[in-house]
């Protein structure tokens, strides 16, 4: 009964078309299993077994199932850094790329067929659309058109690309700044269904190869190569991209910088500062740091090609010539203030009290400024009283006083009253020069207290303004 049921069994359409269906599959499996094979040992013959089996199919992914992706190894080397724009935000270098994939079926018997390996054209195989990201203008070199193909289906595709890439550039600290770019590698049409990426060396090779052909040795060094694989959910992957991305670490020369820049900038503000030596009474000091300040508005103005511009964030450097050129400004009317006080002393009333007492007694002592004693003349109303109570030609007898008024006496009475006269100017004159002294000593006090000053305010900028720049260049270097 068994047996008739079976003879009687009879196959439904569906079954019929999956019966087919295994059927095609189970032929492709052999015939992917099978070695391509040449009939003679030669190029030729190899190109007409790889027509038939691989250049009528370069309008689709290399694999027998469809729902096996292609798995590209991916590498590239770095040859030369052209240019880094800040204010463009772009990075201009030229690299090399190196693409690895299998075409699923294809073998072919290297003695048989007289070769291990042939280049051939791009156009007659299928080959992945990797493209950058980052890329925001033309490549503009020349065209490469063969690629390699070996026995057991690899392919090895190795083409240049100059690429101008975006790249987000913190110039902070310039010029100790170091810049993290990244490549982003990902298909352009397929998602990772289709096509999947995969480093095919270590990124450590991949520096060390690119340092050692690197021939360009501008303003920019390469410090690191780093990868990240972009780990894609689950839910996503009919949408997604495989995504590979390489980061280039580059640091800028600062020599450059630092002669042009920063060393003259401390060399004229040393200058500006030892100018507080100069004694404003003998030396037009004011016209000496008016020179300095235009020669270096012009310095800065020379060298404003150098200094990077952008709109993101302001250099650091420039917060140190805005410095710099404050303190010559304020040095000068520092200047200003104490040639007023000298040079117009004489016209001043007497110092007030408070400060005689401030400045001329504990600030001076404070900037070791102590006025030296002087030859002090004796007071104007104590010689007044004894030039009144000093005639020289009093007579005590009234009774002789008529007979001794002769033309001498009076003459010499005359006399005696200029003298007294000139005793009182002299007595003014001396006054008013202990007045001005007084204020002439006050700008000496107040100029060295505002030098100290100065000096203090200068040396606490300084130190901050390098402390500064190397926390975020540490900072910079450590998040790398």
């Amino acid at each position: 009964m068994a047996r008739s049921q079976a003879a009687g069994f009879t196959a439904s359409p569906l079954q019929s078309q999956l019966i087919i269906c295994c059927l095609v599959m189970l032929s492709l499996l052999i015939k992917s299993a099978e070695t391509m094979n040449c009939s003679e040992p030669t190029t030729d013959a190899l190109l007409t077994a790889l027509k038939k089996n691989v250049f009528d199919q370069s309008e689709i992914r290399p694999v027998i199932n469809l729902k096996t992706p292609t798995n590209i190894s991916f590498t590239f080397t770095l040859y030369a850094i052209l240019d880094v724009d800040e204010k463009a935000q772009k990075l201009n270098s030229f690299i090399w790329l190196n693409l690895i994939w299998n075409i699923e079926g294809l073998s072919w018997d290297p003695v048989e067929c007289g070769t291990n390996k042939i280049s051939l054209p791009r156009k007659q195989l299928w080959r992945p659309d990797i493209v950058i990201n980052e890329f925001i203008d033309e490549n503009k070199v020349p065209d490469t058109y063969y690629l390699y193909i070996d026995n057991t289906g690899k392919v090895m595709d190795d083409f240049p690309a100059h690429v101008i890439s975006s790249c987000n550039l913190d110039i902070y600290t310039f010029p100790f700044d170091i810049q993290n770019c990244s490549f982003t590698f990902n298909s352009y049409q397929h998602t990772i269904l289709d096509v999947q990426l995969s480093i095919a060396r270590p990124v450590e090779k991949s520096l060390e190869n690119s340092l050692r052909v690197m021939t360009t040795k501008g303003e920019w060094e390469l410090v690191d190569v780093l990868a990240q694989k972009h780990t894609i959910p689950p839910q996503e992957m009919n949408i997604s991209r495989d995504t590979l991305t390489y980061y280039i670490v580059l640091r800028r020369r600062a020599t450059l910088y630092v002669v042009n820049l920063l060393i003259p900038s401390c060399f004229l503000i040393t200058v500006d500062l030892f100018s507080f030596l100069l004694p404003p009474q003998n030396v037009d000091r004011s016209s000496f740091k008016m020179t300095l300040i235009l020669g270096y508005t012009v310095f800065l103005l020379l060298m404003n090609d150098l200094l990077p511009v952008t709109g993101n964030t302001l250099p650091l450097i420039n917060a140190f010539f805005s410095l710099c050129l404050a303190l010559m400004v304020a040095s000068l009317l520092e200047t200003i203030l104490i040639i007023n006080i000298q040079c117009g002393s004489s016209n001043y009333g007497p110092l007030p009290r408070w400060a005689k007492v401030l400045f001329l007694n504990y600030l001076a002592k404070l900037v070791f400024l102590s006025k030296k004693p002087s030859d002090q003349n004796c007071d104007p109303e104590e010689h007044r009283t004894e030039t009144k109570g000093c005639d020289p030609v009093v007579d005590t007898n009234p009774s002789e006083a008529v007979h001794n008024t002769t033309p001498t006496l009076q003459e010499l009475r005359k006399i005696s009253h200029a003298l007294l006269s000139i005793r009182q100017q002299v007595d003014k004159h001396f006054k008013t020069d202990e007045s001005a002294d007084e204020w002439i000593h006050l700008g000496q006090v107040i100029d060295r207290l505002l030098f100290g000053m100065y000096l203090i305010f200068l040396s606490v900028s300084f130190i901050t303004i390098f402390v500064i720049w190397q926390y975020w260049y540490y900072k910079q270097a450590s998040l790398i």
